[in-house]
Formats: C-alpha cells, structure tokens, sequence
C-alpha cells in the first residue's frame, strides 16, 4: 500500500481556526520536542495570521517566534503559509520586499513555503515561488478550491500544468472552508495524479463535516500528504484529527510512520491549554460545531472565528444568522472570489456592514475598492457591474499584473520604520503591518528600559 505522510497544524491553522490565533510560544514551547519526535512530513508553524496576530495580541516578535521553533524543531520541517503577493497582509507588496520576505522566512528557519493566491491568479505568485526555489526551499504551490458557477474540476486540473512550468516543487489543494465533498476530491486528486508526479498535499477544514470523508477518498485517489490537528485541537472550524486518522488508514494498510505513543502525549499535554481557552472564551463553542450550512456561504474556519470575535465585540452576535446569508451574495457580486485569507476577510467584513447598516454597500472599505480596481488580480468571474459603477464610477480596473505597478518598497520601508526598525526582519514586519509593528517595537524598547532599570536597582 501507498505511504501517506501528515502535516501538523496546531502550531498554526489549528490555532487560527478555533482561537484566532491566540496562543502564545510559551503555552506550547514544551511540547515541541514531541512534535519534532512524532513523525510528521512537516509542521506548519508560521504564517497565515500567526505574523500579524503575534505583533497584535501575544507582544512577540514573530521572527524571534520561528528562530525558537526551529531550535526545538531539528527533525521536521517546518512549513508557513504565504499569501503571494500579499505576503501576510493584505494587499499587494513591491516585488523586492517580497523576495526579501522569502529569504528572511527561510533564513530565519522556514523549509516549506504553501504559497496561494486568494484569486489564483498565478501572476501573483512567480516572484515568492521564484525566490522560495533559489533560496532551497520547497515551494509548495496551493490551488484555493472553491465551488461557484464560474469554477470546477476541470479548470483546476489545468492550472496544474501552467503551475508545474513556473517550477513548483509541490501541489497543494487548498480547501479553506471544507466545502470539498469526497466524490469532488477523489475526482480532483486523481486528475492531477493523472497530469503530474509533483508531490501532492491535500488540506480541508471540518465546518461542513464532510473532512473525514474527503482525506479518505484523496488519498484512495493518491493524495501523499494531508493536514491534520492534534485531536483536542481538531474538528469543528480546524483540521480533521490526526490520531484518528493515522488509525484509520493503519487499518487500510497504508504506510503510515508516525508514532500514536507520542501523539497521545502531544494531545494529553494541549488539553489543559484546551480547556483554559474555553474557559476564558477565546475558544467559542460556535466553532467547534459542525455547520452544514457552510456548503451554502463557504466561509473558511479562521474568518468564522473572527467574525464571531467581530460580532461579539460589536455586541451583535445576534446578527450572525444575517451576515452568514449576505455573505455569498456580496461574494457573487464580487465575481465569485474564493474566500480566503485576504479575500475572505473583505467579503466577512462587507456583509457585516451591509447587515449593520441595514443597506447593502452603503460604505464600501478601501480593501474592496483596490480588489476592483484590479489591484488584487484577476477575479474568477464577472464582477456585478451596478456595484462596479456605485464603487468606482467611470474608473477603467488594472488588467496587468499589478506588482508591476509598485516602486520598489525595502529602502522606502527602512526610511519609514526609522530607528524603532533593528535589522531588516523588523523592517518587513513594518512594511506590512506599519501601525502595529510600530507600537510593538515601541513596548519592546520599554520593556527593555524597565529591565535594565529593575537590575540597576537590584544591584544598588
């Protein structure tokens, strides 16, 4: 039988998708070791949300976060997500910061590199894979699977092609909001096994509850590698769990080298962390439900978190029911994006106002505004032409790639981030979230002033 091999995602997808990012290196620093001893392909540890939530919320640098995980990490490697060239934030950096964001990843101790575009607009994406393969690195590249009129199989499968010519080193279909049902993965997953011998990565989430059925027929159709979470730390929002499924495909007779003892106690260690989380509500029970409904509004586990964040902040989760139903119709009014990561966030955002305000588009944020001016690529189908017309007048949409349009951004960026920036991680973290690395680099000199403070006092 064939081997299949795991990624962990409780250091990161896991993490984002049922508390939002919120857990601090402190609370999972002594697990790593077992993480690193377990047997997985790779443990995803950094990216996604975990760059701007570390700066936001934990008070930590990130890049001092991923130094640490790979001292304690010799065995595995360890994999972040990349938005393209979006990076981490959310809109489009120059091409130079972010080839120099890619170094820094791999220097500072990344291996593998998922890097997608919310609008699969491979445009978006040669510059990271570029960079990701001159640097040694493995350049896993992600199709963002979605259903709508305007996508389907077919379509995916000859991506394929177009993605292995930019030089990939590895597949991936991405399914952020778990809407793959298992006949769309065996169909899809051997369809690209048929037109490719790339290493292919399968990831889903368990919203819809299909999860579970979609890894097994994958990795029927030859899917090598799949996303799991530590159990305590899976389902609802999150992964499929990794201790079930290594048992279930054991008794298939697939090949599978992890070891179950370790996993145990990798799990027996997150469950108090579990448990405090609920406890203190950062862990909503929301998320950890099964909602078939999600088949409909397609919202992927880490916008649903933050949107029931959002919601609760504003005191009007009451409204949540009519913002998961204006979802897919500002969706369709935008041309059918996928929603992920930033694409999922303007749309979340978007119908929460719409259904505050109670009129639709009655304010339309910046972030939409640039999508139709066509600074975010390509969208996958027509974008209503009343709300292009209420939005941008007689403005004609950027058709090209819009990278192209930048200046150079890294001496610009030194310029900006001024003394507060140390070295040139500093400098990216400013460069794409400037307000909040700014404030994070003023509370790290203060804390730092107080330290040296505490010890001359102590020392008199």
């Amino acid at each position: 039988m064939a081997k299949v091999m795991f990624t962990e995602t409780v250091l990161r997808d896991a993490n984002q998708s049922l508390i939002a990012t919120r857990m601090p290196f402190s609370k999972f620093e002594p697990t790593l070791k077992d993480l690193d001893d377990a047997g997985y392909y790779s443990l995803e540890c950094w990216g996604g949300a975990t760059f701007d939530s570390c700066l936001r919320y934990l008070d930590e640098d990130p890049w001092e976060r991923l130094r640490k995980i790979k001292a304690a990490c010799k065995k595995t490697k360890l994999q972040m997500l990349l938005r393209g060239q979006n990076l981490l934030g959310y809109k489009h950096y120059p091409d130079d910061v972010v080839r120099t964001f890619v170094d820094r990843s791999i220097d500072n101790g990344i291996d593998v590199i998922r890097i997608f575009d919310a609008l699969n607009d491979l445009r978006n994406l040669e510059v990271s894979v570029k960079e990701t393969l001159k640097r040694g690195g493995v350049a896993q590249v992600a199709i963002s699977y979605t259903t709508s009129p305007v996508h389907n199989i077919e379509a995916y499968v000859r991506q394929i092609k177009e993605i292995e010519n930019m030089g990939a080193t590895a597949l991936c279909i991405k399914d952020m909001a778990g809407v793959m049902s298992p006949k769309e993965a065996y169909d899809l997953v051997k369809g690209i096994k048929e037109n490719s011998k790339l290493q292919l990565h399968v990831h889903t989430h368990c919203t819809t509850g299909l999860a579970f059925m979609t890894y097994l027929k994958s990795v029927e159709a030859g899917a090598d590698v799949i996303d799991a979470a530590i159990s305590c730390f899976s389902g609802g929002t999150s992964q499929p769990a990794t201790e079930t499924l290594v048992y279930a495909l054991k008794q298939f007779g697939y090949e599978v080298n992890i070891d179950m003892a370790i996993l145990k106690k990798i799990n027996d260690f997150y469950k108090p962390i579990r448990a405090g989380f609920l406890k203190d509500g950062t862990l909503n029970p929301l998320v950890m439900a099964t909602d078939a409904d999600a088949l409909n509004y397609q919202i992927p586990g880490g916008m649903l978190s933050n949107l029931v964040s959002q919601l609760t902040a504003a005191n009007k989760l009451d409204k949540l029911g009519e913002v998961l139903e204006e979802t897919p119709r500002v969706r369709k009014d935008m041309g059918y994006p996928p929603l992920v990561t930033p694409l999922s966030q303007m749309v979340g955002v978007q119908a929460a106002n719409n259904v505050l305000s109670g009129e639709r588009y009655k304010t339309v944020s910046k972030e939409i505004t640039a999508y139709l001016r066509g600074e975010y690529g390509h969208p996958p189908g027509p974008i209503d032409p009343d709300f292009q017309k209420k939005v941008l007048g007689d403005e004609n949409p950027n058709t090209g790639r819009y990278a192209e349009t930048l200046a150079p951004g890294m001496d610009q960026g030194k310029k900006d981030a001024g003394p507060h920036a140390r070295n040139v991680d500093d400098v990216l973290s400013y460069i794409v979230f400037p307000q909040i690395a700014e404030k994070f680099f003023e509370a790290r000199e203060k804390r730092e002033e107080n330290k040296v403070k505490y010890k001359i006092e102590k020392a008199g």
